[in-house]
């Protein structure tokens, strides 16, 4: 079933989309609601981007490397803290005095920032400490590689070469989950 379904979609067809959903849907829905629960808001948008991210990507799964299911799940699971990211900054820039339940908000904010931080810290522990920082500043934080670089005083050059060498140790890793 899982290769017909990628040869659908490799071949533009989307008849594979429909196998794929519903072959997947129920293991994309879980993952999604419980890395966005108390974000409801976010759940069709989220599967929906997930579905678009599979039809984009389908020619970077490797079968030699990963089962589909397990490919799918990680692309859900990373989607999903996409939009847990994306919410807390849009709560930055909401203005905290129309907010009717500050403190409610106040909580569910660090909540969120802290799961999140918790994520990124799973997915990074495979990283050496330097190359987990330039990926927090990097991806989480969002400095300009010049900013990077001057602060831990190396070339830019070199943190490309250090981002590009986690992320191809990642998606090993995590081809293999």
């Amino acid at each position: 079933m899982d290769e017909e379904i990628c040869s659908l979609i490799k071949n533009r067809n989307e008849k594979g989309m429909e196998l794929l959903i519903n072959e997947y849907s129920p293991l994309i829905k879980a993952i999604v609601k419980k890395h966005l629960y108390n974000l409801s808001q976010y759940h069709e948008e989220c599967i929906n981007d997930v579905y678009l991210g599979i039809w984009n990507n389908i020619a970077s799964f490797n079968k030699e490397m990963n089962i589909l299911k397990n490919w799918i799940a990680a692309i859900t699971k990373y989607k999903a803290i996409d939009y847990k990211r994306k919410y807390l900054k849009a709560l930055e820039y909401m203005d905290i005095a129309q907010m009717e339940l500050e403190s409610d908000f106040n909580i569910e904010k660090e909540a969120l920032k802290d799961e999140l931080e918790h994520e990124v810290e799973e997915i990074l522990k495979s990283l050496s400490p330097l190359d987990k920082q330039l990926f927090i500043k990097l991806f989480v934080k969002e400095e300009s590689i010049k900013e990077i670089s001057e602060e831990f005083n190396i070339k830019p050059s070199v943190v490309y070469n250090r981002i590009s060498r986690g992320k191809t140790k990642l998606r090993s890793l995590f081809s293999r989950s």
